[in-house]
């Protein structure tokens, strides 16, 4: 498209655009939506459609799009995955979150550490690769797709939401931990080359500044959301914006989102742990009080604000879903090198690699079985009467949905696999074209073994691991305590429950 210009000034020449351009474009988002609702239907997982659908019309096979509409629709794609990755902070439960941490961070280490062994195990010892071919294609393989792991979990049943159980919560919790340990190790191969040619580079710096930005930003949100920003807008901002309601959440949202973006990118963490934590940020500014029974409905709405996640769902939800959604893991197809992939060698090496890889993450499954066994034998020592506790046998058997949900939700390896490993071969000289396309295989493969296994798992076994007393959904305690003591405070103690009010409240968390 020309530009025009004159004496005032330069502009756009604006012209109808071609038949065959826009007949194209129409058939690219109807591919996409049919494509997304028929692997829905046999594999439950739309995804997959949607990926082969980029696959088709971009470069890798047809290449029907242009190459400046893949480029856009690529930097779409990601403005979706940062949405997607947003929502999953807006939605998170903070205080599973807190109290699961530690298990998130044994799960995160084991799905990094066993993909990178395993990597060297078979790429290094087995197929004679060389050790930073078996490191590059090993980190590439430690990631974990975020926006899959979001998408999968929101759609896999209208009925239960998956992010507020125990397990869904260590999920996401260990995927984004896992992110952040790929982008310190992307650092490093992103400068393997200036290594290499120049031994004065400051390796420490490397490979310390992700991992000291990605920690300060996750010790210094959640302390600046409590004891600073989260008592400020209560006292000033929340009532005078809640006379706004959506539109003010929108523009706060947008400006919270944009500022954690900024941030992350600019001191060398990722922008997708940013979106989370500008997410998490913002879940936790309003008030969580309920107001006292018998207020007026009229005044309930004055004291009452618009949550953050009905204004994403006004507004966002839409967009995202058939738009954005779409055209991110569309760009996942655009970015996979088909054609190369079919190869006698590289099949049998990359099949055997994708096993392996689908292993390395099953296991971090196996933090639930260790979890639950701990627990029942502590438990076991302190309470007296030994009959009402779990054995630990059967502690672990009984967690076996949660495990598996564990392990398969994080076996897709999507965008960040495919941007470390091209980081590798494009901006490195150490990793070969067959050692990139083995570790492609198992990307892609990785990619629609884990949401499909997952979407049956969840068909088998949804409502079991939803209903589970450990790691199954969890009330809010929070909110159900103020309630409680607020109405005891004016009613006094329920003369008709055993205890009175305060003791009921007492058990109800």
């Amino acid at each position: 498209m020309a530009a025009g210009g004159g004496a005032e000034g330069v502009f756009l020449a604006y012209h109808e655009p071609d038949i065959i351009n826009i007949l194209t474009l129409i058939s690219f988002f109807l591919f996409l939506a049919l494509s997304e609702w028929l692997t829905d239907k046999i594999f439950r997982a739309g995804l997959i459609g949607q990926i082969i659908v980029g696959l088709i019309y971009g470069v890798p096979l047809a290449d029907i799009l242009e190459i400046n509409w893949q480029e856009t629709f690529l930097a779409l794609g990601y403005v979706g995955l940062l949405l997607i990755i947003f929502e999953g902070g807006l939605t998170i439960r903070l205080d599973l979150l807190r109290q699961n941490f530690l298990l998130s961070i044994v799960a995160a280490l084991l799905g990094v550490l066993t993909p990178i062994a395993l990597s060297f195990a078979l790429l290094y010892a087995g197929f004679g690769h060389a050790p930073l071919e078996a490191f590059i294609v090993g980190t590439a393989l430690c990631s974990t797709s975020l926006g899959t792991t979001f998408v999968v979990i929101n759609s896999a049943s209208t009925d239960t939401d998956y992010s507020q159980t125990r397990i869904g919560t260590v999920l996401i919790s260990a995927a984004v931990l896992d992110d952040v340990c790929g982008l310190v190790l992307v650092s490093v191969i992103h400068q393997l080359r200036g290594i290499a040619e120049d031994g004065d580079m400051k390796l420490g710096w490397i490979i310390g500044r992700p991992i000291l930005a990605s920690g300060l930003l996750a010790i210094l949100t959640p302390l600046i959301a409590k004891f600073v920003a989260g008592p400020l807008f209560r006292r000033f901002l929340e009532k005078p914006l809640a006379n706004f309601k959506h539109v003010s959440n929108i523009l706060l949202m947008t400006v919270v989102l944009c500022a954690f973006l900024a941030i992350a990118a600019f001191a060398g963490a990722s922008m997708l742990f940013g979106a989370f934590l500008a997410g998490a940020f913002l879940s936790s500014l309003p008030s969580k009080e309920k107001g006292p029974a018998g207020l007026r409905d009229h005044d309930l709405e004055r004291t009452e604000t618009t949550p953050f996640v009905g204004t994403f769902e006004h507004y966002l939800s839409g967009p995202q879903k058939f738009i954005l959604q779409p055209l991110f893991f569309a760009s996942i197809g655009f970015a996979i090198p088909f054609v190369e992939l079919w190869t006698g060698e590289v099949i049998w090496k990359g099949v055997v690699f994708t096993i392996l890889m689908v292993f390395s993450k099953l296991v971090v499954g196996l933090v639930v079985p260790a979890w639950d066994v701990i627990s029942a034998a502590t438990s076991a020592r302190s309470a007296p009467p030994a009959n009402e506790k779990m054995s630990a046998r059967k502690a672990a058997a009984a967690g076996w949905a949660p495990a598996t949900l564990l392990g398969t939700a994080m076996v897709a390896r999507g965008e960040i696999g495919l941007l470390i490993i091209q980081i590798g071969l494009n901006e490195t000289p150490f990793l070969t074209r067959k050692a990139f396309v083995i570790g492609v295989w198992a990307i892609v493969l990785n990619t629609i073994i884990g949401p499909v296994s997952v979407g049956v798992l969840l068909k088998k076994a949804g409502s079991q691991i939803a209903s589970d007393k450990t790691w199954g959904i969890k009330s809010k305690p929070q909110e159900t305590d103020v309630e409680s003591v607020i109405l005891s405070d004016q009613t006094g103690p329920d003369p008709t429950s055993p205890g009175g009010g305060r003791e009921e409240s007492r058990g109800g968390t």
